[in-house]
């Protein structure tokens, strides 16, 4: 059951025009890594529930098409967790099952994560046979010394041959590469973050994933914090990097993402312009507008065996809640001031259901200070207001 709407008569128009993407939550992996915060459980291969897991996604599916029957999907992305570690015939079933029951249309962009350390490369045709066109492959770190402090179960050879096999198969790659890691005798160094993404480039991937390791809330690291880089030294490797990469031909997409031109990826572009998807598995979040009620937030239960057992016995596995009128400003800011092309006036009004009007005080008054700028049609951040990014989506939130 749906809590109450919080406006009936918004959005009768127009939720149709708004991109809709599929996020599917595999959440297993090997060894649980110490800065990571995400849903994911430590679970060896040979004991992942494929069969039972994929008929609870399917059914999680199935409980949520009313809210999006007519709209077609403009990429799948299945995440994790580590999805690979998942056989090619478990992920095969799981596509046809989805093709089943969503206009999947042939073309649209469907991506799989995979890590070095569980991949087999032999299965990469298999993938793509079963329709995954786009591998992201979490390197992180080519240095031995940085892997062994993350807690990486991959070695620099594992992550070099894997995504040149990756990149053989499906052409469509993304890399994701950290900086500001801990190391061996000391923490990573200016020509350790380069050597990194020296070896990334020779690799040519289409797209790259830019990241500066934070230590996050309940993980590993929070508690026994790691050595790192002092922050300026950060700075400095951050901006060294990104100059590489531009001198290499990759254009930033937002903060943490750079690709060379028709390589961006379409589904995250989905989520920084505030469209719409559906999220299936174990703790899934979802986003959905619709017509004559707003927009809902969904969130799957987290711990898999109990998401199992709710889709088992016909329960919703998922809570919900109405985005109010005053969240959506912000809501929207968050995603879209990520994105260095910023947003429309059309886009801000078609995905919060509210006119400009309603920031433009806000807007202006961060123009004054050179955080945002106008641009044709909309607005986005300066390179000062990038900087400060935080700090400057927080002027959207309601009192």
């Amino acid at each position: 059951m749906l809590p109450k709407a919080s406006r009936v008569a918004e959005f009768a128009e127009g939720v149709a025009d708004i991109p809709l993407a599929l996020y599917v939550h595999l959440p297993w992996c090997i060894k649980k890594c110490p800065y990571c915060d995400f849903n994911s459980h430590e679970r060896a291969r040979q004991a992942l529930p494929e069969e039972a897991y994929i008929d609870a996604l399917l059914r999680d599916l199935e409980q949520q098409l009313p809210w999006v029957w007519g709209r077609k999907i403009v990429s799948v992305f299945l995440g994790g967790g580590t999805p690979n570690l998942f056989s090619p015939e478990a992920i095969a079933r799981l596509m046809s099952g989805l093709r089943a029951r969503l206009p999947i249309k042939p073309g649209t962009e469907v991506t799989m994560e995979a890590n070095p350390g569980a991949v087999e490369e032999s299965q990469f045709e298999q993938l793509a046979a079963a329709g995954i066109g786009r591998l992201s492959l979490g390197v992180q770190s080519f240095d031995p010394d940085a892997l062994r402090a993350l807690g990486r179960v991959h070695s620099a050879s594992d992550a070099l041959s894997a995504a040149r096999a990756a990149k053989s198969v499906f052409g469509r790659l993304n890399l994701d590469l950290m900086y500001g890691l801990p190391g061996g005798d000391a923490p990573q160094s200016m020509d350790s973050a380069l050597r990194d993404l020296e070896l990334a480039l020779e690799i040519d991937p289409g797209h790259i994933s830019l990241y500066q390791l934070t230590l996050e809330p309940n993980t590993r690291f929070a508690s026994r914090p790691p050595t790192l880089p002092d922050e300026d030294v950060c700075i400095d490797m951050q901006e060294a990097l990104l100059g590489r990469l531009a001198q290499a031909g990759y254009g930033r997409v937002e903060v943490s993402a750079l690709a060379r031109p028709g390589h961006e990826c379409q589904h995250n572009i989905n989520y920084w312009q505030f469209g719409d998807y559906l999220g299936i598995g174990a703790g899934a979040h979802g986003k959905i507008t619709l017509p004559g009620e707003g927009i809902l937030r969904t969130h799957a239960i987290r711990r898999p065996e109990d998401y199992m057992a709710a889709l088992d016995g016909g329960a919703s596995p998922r809570q919900t809640r109405w985005v109010s009128q005053a969240e959506r400003p912000f809501e929207f800011m968050l995603n879209a001031l990520r994105l260095i092309d910023g947003f429309t006036a059309e886009q801000f009004r078609q995905r919060t259901g509210l006119g400009l009007e309603v920031v433009l005080p806000t807007l202006g008054h961060l123009q004054a200070r050179g955080l945002v700028e106008a641009r044709a049609g909309g607005f986005r951040a300066t390179a000062l207001g990038m900087d400060h990014l935080n700090a400057v989506q927080a002027e959207f939130l309601s009192d």
